[in-house]
């Protein structure tokens, strides 16, 4: 099934790359990681991941890589050289934007630390650095391999390694936490200054062990205060929320999610990565993914012989694709646009989804007389009640049961 025929637009290209292990898998995690049971085979994946590159190269259509982001996993156990090898592999392969954007997850472990001077120097330029909790109870209790120290000197590290431009990954909603431990934990990050933090409260997602023996978590009234006295927190210390979770001083938004919350292509290269790419020639929208274990994405570099066809693309590396059919578009492109304060450009909505407004036309007026989505200044955007009720928002966009 094909989009209607209104100009579909080519939006910036992105590329993310996956590390797919760690040193030990976290209770709350449910990404593709796989705890390393000895040395990773670095140098077999780099040169898998240079590969499934050069066969995705097509698809870039003629593009530069507008940002990248190295994620896992533990990005931050390759070593330097690779980190490097892959950037010079891409930049090859695609090519880069001037101001390219190229952010690498980091714990911040000791081992890791010692490699930050690397990644900067290999051309990294965005450190987003998993800290999680500065409190070594809840730290333990999340499974993570640093404690309470070891976070509060990672920071100065990556700065006298020449980063300025600094994520801490925060989390709240933690086991028994209070209101004055969560903000307490906030406080200590905003106490160090980063350009950027990334504060979101724990969810049990299914396939973790966390889902198998849930922890007590705060009751709901408890989480609201939290919120509400983080947010205010955060204002007071000049943080601007673009996004739900996402907070901002001088303007050091990240340029990498923001092309996702704005609808943007990326390509996804590693085991188990997700990418998504528009064909405007062909009126086509994909979502591509690749095979998911580490080993048979190895096998598949190795052996050069399983061809999986993406969407009307061969890839060595494939795992599947899908084709985003019309009816699933308006709430694909709604749920990562009214993600951000500012919303997007209307105008984005036909030039990257390939229809027209009135496709989504109903259920935005009765969202916009709910007070909760509104139009300012050509930017479609959630009120302050959409942001908070964001999922009720999101049910207006599902597409009609057959």
């Amino acid at each position: 099934m094909s989009l209607p025929s209104l100009s579909l637009e080519l939006p910036p290209l992105a590329l993310y790359v996956h590390v797919p292990w760690c040193i030990r898998k976290c209770p709350y995690c449910d990404f593709n990681s796989h705890q390393a049971s000895n040395d990773i085979p670095e140098a077999d994946y780099v040169n898998a991941l240079r590969l499934d590159l050069q066969q995705d190269q097509v698809l870039a259509q003629g593009r530069k890589l507008t940002s990248i982001f190295f994620g896992g996993g533990t990005p931050s156990m390759l070593s330097a050289q690779a980190i490097g090898q892959i950037l010079k592999d891409a930049e090859a392969i695609i090519g880069f934007e001037p101001d390219i954007e190229i952010t690498l997850e980091a714990n911040p472990g000791t081992f890791e630390q010692e490699k930050f001077s690397g990644f900067r120097a290999a051309g990294v330029n965005r450190l987003s650095i998993g800290i999680q909790s500065f409190n070594d109870r809840q730290l333990t209790l999340l499974g993570r391999v640093h404690g309470r120290d070891e976070a509060l000197r990672a920071v100065g590290v990556a700065r006298s390694a020449g980063f300025n431009n600094i994520n801490l990954d925060l989390m709240h909603g933690l086991p028994e936490q209070s209101v004055a431990a969560a903000t307490a934990d906030l406080q200590q990050a905003i106490d160090l200054a980063p350009e950027h933090l990334s504060w979101y409260q724990l969810t049990i997602e299914q396939n973790t062990a966390f889902y198998s023996a849930p922890p007590v978590l705060p009751e709901e009234d408890i989480l609201a205060d939290i919120q509400d006295a983080g947010i205010e927190l955060l204002a007071a210390a000049g943080y601007e929320q673009y996004e739900i979770s996402a907070y901002a001083r001088d303007k050091k938004r990240a340029r990498h999610n923001l092309n996702y919350w704005e609808f943007g292509d990326y390509l996804g290269i590693g085991a188990g990565a997700h990418g998504k790419i528009t064909l405007p020639a062909e009126d086509k929208i994909l979502r591509l993914w690749k095979t998911r274990l580490p080993k048979h994405y190895l096998d598949a570099a190795n052996s050069q012989k399983i061809s999986t066809n993406l969407g009307g693309h061969q890839n060595t590396f494939g795992g599947g694709s899908d084709l985003l059919l019309p009816d699933g578009l308006p709430l694909e492109f709604m749920m990562n646009a009214l993600r951000l304060t500012a919303g997007v450009p209307q105008r984005f909505f036909t030039a990257r989804t390939g229809l027209d407004w009135q496709a989504v036309a109903t259920p935005w007026q009765q969202l916009t007389q709910q007070g909760l989505v509104e139009i300012v200044q050509g930017a479609v955007r959630p009120t302050a009640l959409g942001r908070r009720f964001l999922n009720r928002v999101l049910q207006g966009f599902m597409p009609l049961e057959p």
